[in-house]
């Protein structure tokens, strides 16, 4: 057999070991990270619960403005600003990244 082609397989059966010990680092790096990731999946489905039942969160400040109305208007105020920095990060995001 060529000394060259032999070379090469070995070279490649080489690579192959070292990506799969890559593979097995990434995965346990991505088991330690996974409650966060469970963290951010909660506040996903809370905001595609929040989106999809306005008429809960209508209630919610109604009940909050009759009962406290300044910690409604503390909270509207928090809101707000949330609202609007996100709005603006979000800006700020699509300008610097190219459209898709």
């Amino acid at each position: 057999m060529n000394p060259k082609i032999v070379e090469l397989a070995l070279k490649k059966q080489r690579l192959q070991l070292q990506a799969a010990a890559q593979r097995v680092t990434i995965l346990h790096a991505l088991e330690s990270a996974s409650p966060a990731f469970g963290a951010a999946e909660k506040a996903r489905a809370a905001l595609h619960w929040a989106k999809a039942h306005p008429e809960w969160l209508a209630g919610i400040g109604v009940a909050l403005l009759v009962a406290r109305p300044r910690a409604f208007f503390r909270w509207a105020k928090r809101g707000f600003f949330a609202w609007r920095s996100f709005r603006r990060l979000r800006s700020a995001v699509a300008s610097i990244l190219p459209a898709r």
